[in-house]
């Protein structure tokens, strides 16, 4: 719903707008003066800000300049008397959308609403993409020694120089996102956004208005036009992790992006063309989803174009100091704790079935509860020798569903918390606990 302030000082017209905004379905509030007007957009965050040019106190300029200077979110029309036009166009260089003289259709009125809204989200998307870009340029880097790594490094170096899709395989926490982002930062596409989807974290109906957007009326609450994120993502990447998680008629209409390009908004009849590299993850066996028919065997070949597999710390357990090294190193206040001798080895013996994500989520706990520089054997959580005996020679499904239910017993049964730790989405975890039999 789109949010509007309405100041002016005049009663009935404040009246009438409110009502007739109101009954369109407008958010609407109203006050008579410039310094309320400051007030309550220094509280709140209101769309757009129906501004009358000549009030007592502090006027319509003085407002535009306040908002100016205070960056204060939110589009300005001017309303104005014939005679003020000369004042109107000073306002419009000082930022204010557009402007309407006196007596105005409200028609006319909520159409320029309706366009200053979408400049307004259109340049709070654009907020976003520079902030995907910012955090692109200072993400972490993957940190490895181990062989195994190296060359999926010098993979993804080759990988990078093509447009063809990638998919991501590896269990839960091996850094899957990280390689998809070393993949774009290499490639061509490497100054532009890229996107990151959790197929299984967002409801059906919601995830496709995600992707492909919706027009105006397409349904209720679509007050107006929502660029999806393809369309935003346009010439850069898009990183869609827990592939294997797609509902089938978004993967009938995924595939048609893969193939030719094109997609149409929800509600829309307009075919929307953009360029874009797909990357793809998963923790599933997809290809065997796809011979048992719950996964597009289409849209599987696809996606696998290319497909690396991301190998568990178990295998890599030389990169465990290193990467303990690194989390310290992150932390200004860990700097000066070390792990004995003793520690490290305990550390290097465990599975690690939750993996990198894992390691980092214990190795902070364990900085930060310790009170010793030296961390010993005694510091690390009691069970962690004890897990390591038990998950020699098992299957990795038993180990990770004792892992699971090991955190969600010390989150004391609180699913969000232990999704949390675990670093899954809770309906993920969910999902995997009533595979287990687990109610409630």
């Amino acid at each position: 719903m789109i949010k509007v302030l309405i100041a002016d000082d005049d009663k009935n017209l404040r009246k009438v707008l409110m009502e007739e905004l109101s009954d369109a379905g407008f958010d609407s509030s109203v006050t008579d003066s410039g310094i309320k007007a400051i007030e309550l957009l220094e509280k709140d965050e209101y769309d757009v800000l129906l501004l009358d040019l000549n009030m007592p106190g502090l006027g319509g300029i003085d407002v535009l300049n306040n908002i100016k200077a205070l960056d204060i979110p939110t589009e300005a029309i001017i309303l104005t008397g014939h005679g003020t036009v000369s004042n109107a166009v000073e306002a419009m260089k000082l930022g204010a959308y557009d402007f309407l003289a006196k007596p105005f259709k409200m028609e006319e009125l909520k159409a320029v609403i309706e366009k200053a809204y979408e400049k307004k989200r259109l340049l709070s998307e654009n907020l976003f993409l520079k902030t995907q870009i910012k955090r692109q340029s200072e993400a972490e880097k993957i940190i490895t020694k181990s062989p195994l790594m190296l060359d999926i490094l010098e993979t993804v170096k080759k990988v990078a120089l093509s447009d063809f899709p990638v998919l991501v395989y590896g269990e839960s926490g091996v850094g899957k996102e990280l390689i998809a982002k070393a993949i774009h930062e290499a490639s061509k596409r490497g100054e532009k956004p890229i996107i990151t989807i959790n197929c299984g974290a967002i409801p059906e109906n919601i995830l496709e208005s995600e992707l492909f957007g919706y027009e105006k009326g397409a349904f209720t609450g679509a007050y107006a036009r929502k660029l999806g994120l393809f369309e935003i993502a346009n010439n850069g990447t898009v990183f869609l992790d827990e592939i294997g998680e797609l509902p089938p008629q978004l993967q009938v209409k995924f595939l048609r992006v893969l193939e030719k390009g094109v997609f149409y908004r929800v509600g829309g009849t307009k075919e929307i063309r953009v360029n874009l590299r797909f990357i793809s993850a998963t923790n599933k066996d997809i290809k065997s989803e796809a011979e048992k028919g719950s996964f597009r065997d289409d849209l599987y070949y696809r996606i696998s174009a290319l497909t690396l597999h991301i190998p568990p710390l178990r295998e890599r357990k030389e990169d465990i100091h290193i990467l303990i090294e690194h989390f310290k190193e992150n932390n200004p206040d860990f700097r000066r704790k070390r792990f004995s001798k003793s520690a490290l080895k305990v550390l290097s013996d465990y599975a690690w079935p939750g993996n990198v994500r894992e390691l980092q989520n214990l190795i902070y706990r364990i900085l930060l509860l310790s009170d010793h520089d030296i961390i010993e054997p005694s510091d690390l959580p009691p069970d962690l020798t004890t897990i390591e005996q038990k998950v020699r020679g098992r299957r990795l499904e038993d180990i990770e569903k004792e892992y699971i239910l090991k955190v969600l017993k010390e989150a004391g049964g609180q699913r969000t918390r232990a999704a949390e730790i675990l670093g899954i989405d809770p309906k993920t975890l969910y999902r995997k606990l009533q595979s287990y039999g687990v109610k409630g």
